[in-house]
């Protein structure tokens, strides 16, 4: 939809009273063919695809706040699929090929900015791990290049390159990697899904599983009654061990807090997202000027949305070790996500061993990057019965068999002897 320059003028004087509703704000029907709970970016990507790619449109998505309220809208928006391991590298660029073509899909303004993503090495042992994970990716197709310390220091000059204690040696860069426009996404596959007949039901919690004799699934209790389904699936992040619980199943998950923050607004200087090698920090610039970044998570688990002065600190120190202009500008706010983390740092995208349940959690730091690839192989499961042929290393059970995907998905790690 197109609005005229006086329109847009005349909706700021009026409160933005008068904007059309991008999506429905339906009464649940009593019974559905799918019932996603989870209204975050998982969950409507699903819907979407579910609708436009399968044919099934009498689906609802729950959920307990508001479209787009948890981890969607709470990241650091770096896209990238630069990953190491085979289960990983070919579903990750499923996902940055459907970003690259997701504002066309959508016919939304996702924001979508190919500015390249750079891991840096700061040890011999760094660097020799880049090179073979640059290798891999060229291997599957994936687009990867070495910088040499000359070209980092001409591309980022404000990196730290005199006196580091962690001396920054070179670099890998995913060209077509970058940021993506975290609540816009969310919004985009919500207006999507809703055209395509899908319900959002906002502002419904769901307090219980129902199972019949057989141990099949029904349907869901919820802050708004019940709601039957022939197909229940879960795609509610750091809250799944709680809600898989509710059926009676045990996760292999963690839930903990991962903060983030951004400044006050500058220039653009940053113009890449840099992932530095020596600690678990990586930032970007976003379009209003402010720098976004974040480190690792807190190391206890909880299902709150701030973290720790301890984190907080851990972070800055990072931060301006890799850049220490940083320690002149202001930060302005820091947010926290809960995030579910599995014991090997890689997803999961399977049927449960309860009938009519179908699980997506355990996405680590991984989750925002793979929105969209995680929605088409979640919609594909559901509505065909069998794992999409890219997401088959995401089995729940892998860890029972022994076939953990071990790699922890937010970069290079450490290697500094």
């Amino acid at each position: 939809m197109r609005y005229s320059a006086f329109s847009l003028f005349r909706q700021a004087f009026s409160g933005n009273r008068h904007w059309p509703r991008q999506w429905r704000d339906p009464q649940p029907k009593p019974h559905y063919d799918v019932v996603i709970v989870g209204g975050g970016g998982h969950g409507l990507a699903t819907a979407y695809y579910l609708a436009r790619e399968f044919g099934i449109t009498n689906v609802a998505v729950l959920e307990k706040s508001y479209l787009g309220s948890g981890n969607v809208g709470r990241n650091t928006t770096i896209i990238r699929s630069n990953y190491l391991l085979d289960g990983n590298i070919p579903f990750y660029e499923m996902s940055m090929q459907l970003w690259e073509g997701l504002e066309q899909t959508l016919n939304y303004n996702a924001m979508v900015s190919q500015r390249g993503v750079v891991f840096l090495a700061h040890s011999d042992g760094e660097r020799d791990a880049l090179v073979q994970r640059g290798n891999r990716m060229r291997l599957n197709g994936v687009d990867g290049e070495m910088l040499t310390r000359e070209d980092l220091q001409k591309q980022m000059p404000y990196l730290n390159f005199s006196h580091a204690r962690f001396p920054i040696l070179a670099g890998l860069i995913q060209r077509r990697g970058g940021t993506a426009r975290h609540d816009a996404v969310a919004w985009g596959y919500a207006r999507g899904a809703d055209a395509c007949g899908v319900d959002f039901i906002q502002n419904c919690e769901v307090t219980g599983i129902r199972r019949n004799a057989a141990g099949e699934v029904t349907g869901v209790e919820t802050s708004r009654g019940f709601i039957g389904c022939g197909k229940l699936a879960l795609a509610t992040a750091g809250h799944s061990s709680v809600t898989a619980a509710m059926a009676g199943l045990q996760l292999p998950i963690e839930t903990h807090v991962l903060q983030a923050f951004v400044t006050e607004a500058v220039k653009p200087v940053i113009h890449h997202v840099l992932v530095y090698g020596a600690g678990h920090f990586y930032i970007s610039q976003s379009d209003k000027g402010g720098l976004v970044f974040g480190a690792a998570i807190d190391h206890y688990s909880s299902y709150a949305r701030r973290g720790n002065l301890a984190t907080v600190e851990e972070t800055m120190e990072e931060g301006i070790a890799l850049i220490p202009g940083l320690s002149r500008l202001k930060a302005l706010r820091a947010w926290g996500g809960a995030m579910d983390m599995t014991m090997d740092g890689s997803p999961i995208i399977d049927r449960t061993p309860i009938d009519n349940l179908y699980l997506n959690a355990g996405w680590c730091y991984g989750g925002f990057k793979a929105t969209p690839a995680s929605g088409y192989c979640f919609a594909h499961l559901i509505a065909r019965n069998e794992p999409h042929h890219l997401a088959r290393a995401f089995r729940l059970d892998r860890f029972r068999r022994g076939f953990a995907l071990d790699e922890s998905g937010h970069g290079p790690q450490p290697n500094l002897q």
